[in-house]
């Protein structure tokens, strides 16, 4: 919209970059001035979250510089709005595009609202001010009307007509199926994040854990638990080797697992093998093959070194091994904090 008129110093122009998708049916234009017709009002879409630009283009119509100032009125809140301009200082018969910036809260449907504030309130009216001063101490001021709509972004207008794109009440009513639809689509379309452990509601945890066959309980945080599940899996696999227990203990206890360092020793988690077959009627030759009170038959140590303030749950880590080691084997665990 542009205002011109013989003898005016300044011309104003507003150029909104954010249209709305739909017309509305009615318009209430604050100004000083007489209400234009509803094809000349100026309308800017603002969404939730995101900037939207109203372009301020004023032209130099004298023959000397003009000093500017920009401001915005109207019944929308003043933290809405924020100026950008290329300077105050207008050479002659030049043209200089101002920048005001509109932008809502991300959640500005999700605010709970008290009685006096219902009902929440769309649609905003207000005014652009441009001064203009002159050396000479000529000045004019120009006022020009925009309004403000605040809509919700639609997908469902994009498969429409444009002729019903342009009728406000059609939007406003498909945005009532959206909203009832859309998060159901919304699960389908991100259905692998509900199957992760990881990433999964905590109300699917059951859910998955059945699914994979994972019934251990005990004094676990959900993200332990959330590994668990996640690794189950993993964890049938090696049952009942070096492997799997370390690893099932990494999960469990949070200590790295250390496969860098060759000596078992120096692990967080070392588990230490002494297997042997015991004494065999008819093959074991006393003093030669076995000793009385030797070394105890299928039998390994479980050396856990965790740092000095680190504090680990033995039942846990008992329970753990007592679980996953064969039934036929025995064993000892350590717990050596590091200094």
């Amino acid at each position: 919209m542009s205002q011109v008129k013989t003898g005016q110093l300044i011309s104003l122009e507003l150029i909104p970059m954010q249209l709305p998708e739909a017309a509305v049916a009615t318009t209430a234009v604050f100004s000083r001035q007489a209400e234009l017709p509803q094809s000349l009002q100026t309308r800017l879409r603002l969404q939730p979250g995101e900037f939207s630009e109203l372009v301020v283009r004023v032209k130099n119509l004298s023959d000397g510089p003009l000093q500017l100032q920009v401001s915005a009125t109207g019944d929308f809140p003043a933290d809405w709005w924020q100026l950008r301009t290329e300077g105050s200082t207008l050479p002659a018969h030049h043209q200089m595009e101002a920048v005001v910036y509109f932008a809502i809260a991300p959640d500005f449907f999700e605010q709970p609202l008290s009685p006096e504030q219902l009902p929440l309130q769309l649609d905003y009216t207000g005014q652009l001010k441009v001064s203009a001063i002159a050396p000479r101490g000529d000045s004019q001021e120009l006022l020009s009307p925009f309004q403000l709509l605040v809509r919700p972004p639609s997908l469902y207008l994009d498969f429409l007509p444009d002729i019903y794109r342009n009728v406000d009440f059609v939007g406003r009513f498909l945005k009532i199926f959206e909203t009832a639809f859309e998060p159901t689509v919304d699960v389908l379309e991100h259905l692998w994040a509900y199957l992760d452990p990881l990433t999964a509601p905590q109300s699917m945890l059951p859910f998955l854990a059945h699914w994979v066959g994972w019934s251990f309980q005990g004094p676990l945080s959900l993200a332990q638990q959330r590994a668990l599940i996640r690794y189950a899996a993993e964890i049938y696999r090696w049952r009942g080797t070096r492997r799997g227990l370390r690893f099932y203990l990494h999960l469990a206890s949070g200590l790295p697992l250390d496969d860098h360092l060759p000596d078992e020793s120096q692990k967080a988690i070392g588990i230490h093998e002494n297997f042997s077959q015991g004494h065999v009627l008819g093959q074991t030759v006393l003093g030669q093959t076995s000793v009385i009170g030797g070394n105890r038959p299928y039998h390994f140590s479980v050396q856990l070194r965790p740092p000095a303030d680190y504090s680990l749950d033995e039942t846990l880590i008992r329970t753990i091994i007592d679980q996953e080691k064969p039934a036929f084997c025995s064993y000892d665990l350590a717990i050596v904090p590091r200094p």
